[in-house]
């Protein structure tokens, strides 16, 4: 296996931890992350001077020489699959897709192949740098299998680090159209004694709980307000169907990205997601209000019409500020049109 020596000079006032500086001064084309620098600290892969140092808190200063010897990426464990991809964007350090409904993201024991990162790692190929050591792609945040909509995966460490920062943050721009049962209005006295819901200027719902898995059935999750991940939704009506109101097309942001967040929080308040197959229910519409043909096509849609459809954030190298939109997909738009019909 072929290893590259990277080699540089601490520049004027180092933190002074040898990991800290490494991390800031690392020359940026070398494409590694924090988390990968202090790796290869502790498997003596670092030189200041000429003398490996394993010790992160080694007392580093200004012009002092390094030397860091990185190993080629090794091929990952996960196979390359010719799967179609729609790519938004791509260039050297990261790649935007908009995923289609009944993909996985990641391959797990119940779906081993058939991922979005099967083919991502068939798509790349050799342009992918390596994440931690290994040819894949960096995947910073998922979306559901029957979700469609756009998602970024780095494509080498440094950038994958940078990603992740963003989203730890919660700086990233994620916004969703849904269609929920209902519509989420501040008019409605009903939603006003729901524990965990308000609203906010411009009738914005605002939902804020905490989520974690369901006590009985572990592939759900569940609003809690005393354990769990801190996890704020908030949404606005974009479009009503039906007389009276029976549903709605939303806009949704994530101020925080839990699991099943927006579903959840949605059938939290009593708009659950149409389609949804795990949170939804099993609510009636009526064909007074929406016509035979709009109850005929919310029956049948077979999965939560939730769409990613803008995904906003900081190129991890060239510090652009980067915005992407996705159209809504095909059985969405033909809901909607049965809906206002």
């Amino acid at each position: 296996m072929g290893v590259t020596v990277i080699e540089f000079e601490i520049g004027p006032n180092p933190p002074p931890r040898l990991d800290k500086a490494l991390g800031r001064d690392v020359p940026d084309d070398a494409s590694l992350s924090r988390s990968r620098l202090a790796k290869l600290i502790a498997d003596g892969a670092v030189q200041v001077g000429g003398v490996v140092i394993t010790d992160p808190r080694f007392r580093i200063t200004e012009g002092a020489r390094v030397a860091v010897s990185v190993a080629a990426a090794e091929e990952s464990h996960i196979g390359p699959e010719n799967i179609p991809l729609d790519v938004v964007f791509e260039d050297d350090d990261l790649i935007v897709v908009n995923k289609p409904a009944g993909m996985v993201v990641h391959p797990a024991p119940g779906t081993p192949g058939g991922t979005l990162v099967n083919a991502l790692i068939y798509h790349c190929g050799d342009s992918l740098s390596g994440v931690g050591g290994m040819k894949r792609p960096g995947i910073v945040h998922r979306i559901d299998k029957d979700t469609t909509g756009l998602l970024v995966a780095a494509k080498s460490d440094r950038a994958h680090q940078h990603l992740a920062d963003q989203f730890a943050a919660h700086t990233v721009e994620r916004r969703y159209l849904a269609i929920c049962y209902g519509a989420p209005d501040a008019n409605d006295p009903r939603l006003r004694g729901i524990k965990g819901t308000s609203f906010e200027p411009g009738n914005i719902l605002k939902v804020q709980t905490f989520l974690g898995r369901h006590k009985t059935d572990r592939q759900r999750q569940a609003v809690s307000f005393t354990t769990g991940r801190h996890a704020v939704t908030r949404a606005r009506i974009v479009e009503t169907y039906g007389s009276p109101v029976s549903a709605a097309l939303i806009e949704c942001w994530l101020e925080t990205g839990r699991t099943h967040q927006i579903r959840v929080h949605l059938a939290h308040c009593g708009h659950a997601l149409l389609g949804d197959p795990v949170y939804g229910g099993r609510r009636k519409l009526s064909p007074k209000a929406l016509g035979e043909a709009g109850v005929a096509a919310a029956a049948a849609f077979s999965r939560q019409a939730l769409h990613a459809a803008t995904l906003g954030f900081v190129h991890p190298v060239s510090g652009e500020q980067m915005q992407f939109s996705a159209d809504l997909p095909a059985d969405m738009s033909d809901l909607m049109r049965a809906l206002g019909a």
